[in-house]
């Protein structure tokens, strides 16, 4: 089997800064797609370019939470549950989970969608901004409602297949390999494309990381990528003063712009024999038979 790879540029919107790092990587097509948040500041900016330039590999990032104390925003439907006492969406995913009604989150995401859509962009996939919707903190998920609206755009969505044993956020969950198998189940019964892994890696700055450490890490994942698609994510941002004194972690945003032009990453890919692929790639070969699906999904629902 072959080894493919999606890195999604995660964040498009959220500032300026972010929007230049993100355009030029797409510019240079150094990066598989990004994801674009409908709620954030630098949300007209990034659409309008995407629109003139008829970009065709940029998704929806479905936002409901806003995490810096620095740089808020609010929901575009403006319903109360899904926001704090400032106004602005939750800074956690706990509080979202706790605070918002069903109802009003299904209405919010169904108005970003709108608001991508309507802006010109041919949204190429969906993803979650901080994995709200997926009951991570608190056990309520709201996948299956997700995955099902999904299913109506008939767009592919970053979920997952397989769990990855090295990956450090996945790998290190507890009891995670049933929810996982249960919502790849729903996917493919509702005929959503995913890809086959999902890889993380720590969004922050680690005690004692250089950009060299940083480097190593991401190469040495070129070299264990598992058979199949997976997909990787970085946030990347230029080295802009403003957002280095205020959002936490910003240099590590200049070093995620900076690692798809190091020629050590470059090489390390082509070494690896990986073979750098997007979301029209999810789209065209990995949707599974849905009615075979649903019979596996049901099989797994009635199992012990």
């Amino acid at each position: 089997m072959s080894k493919r790879l999606i890195i999604n540029c995660d964040d498009f919107g959220q500032s300026p800064a972010m929007n230049q790092a993100i355009m030029h990587l797409l510019e240079e097509g150094k990066v598989s797609s990004a994801t674009i948040m409908a709620v954030a500041p630098g949300f007209e900016e990034a659409a309008r370019w995407c629109s003139r330039r008829q970009q065709q590999n940029v998704g929806l990032h479905l936002t409901m939470t806003s995490e810096f104390e620095a740089l808020r925003w609010s929901s575009l439907t403006g319903d109360s549950s899904l926001h704090d006492d400032g106004g602005h969406q939750y800074k956690t995913v706990k509080e979202f989970e706790q605070g918002a009604q069903t109802k009003a989150v299904l209405k919010e995401i169904v108005a970003q969608y709108e608001r991508v859509k309507q802006s010109g962009i041919v949204i190429s996939h969906v993803d979650n901004h901080m994995g709200s919707l997926y009951g991570m903190e608190t056990g309520r998920s709201l996948l299956p409602q997700t995955l099902w609206r999904i299913s109506r755009w008939g767009l592919p969505s970053r979920f997952f297949r397989y769990i990855h044993p090295e990956d450090p956020l996945l790998g290190s969950l507890k009891n995670i390999e049933r929810p996982v198998a249960l919502g790849s189940g729903l996917a493919d019964t509702l005929g959503v494309p995913i890809p086959d892994y999902l890889l993380s890696h720590p969004f922050g700055v680690e005690e004692g990381e250089t950009y060299d450490r940083f480097k190593q890490s991401i190469i040495a994942k070129m070299y264990s990528l598992p058979d199949g698609v997976s997909e990787t994510y970085i946030h990347p941002g230029i080295d802009d003063p403003w957002m280095l004194a205020n959002i936490p972690h910003w240099e590590k945003r200049v070093w995620e712009y900076r690692l798809p032009f190091d020629d050590d990453f470059t090489y390390a890919i082509r070494d690896a024999s990986v073979e750098l692929t997007d979301y029209r790639y999810v789209q065209e070969h990995l949707k599974r038979p849905r009615v075979k699906s649903a019979g596996r999904l049901l099989k797994k629902l009635i199992s012990s």
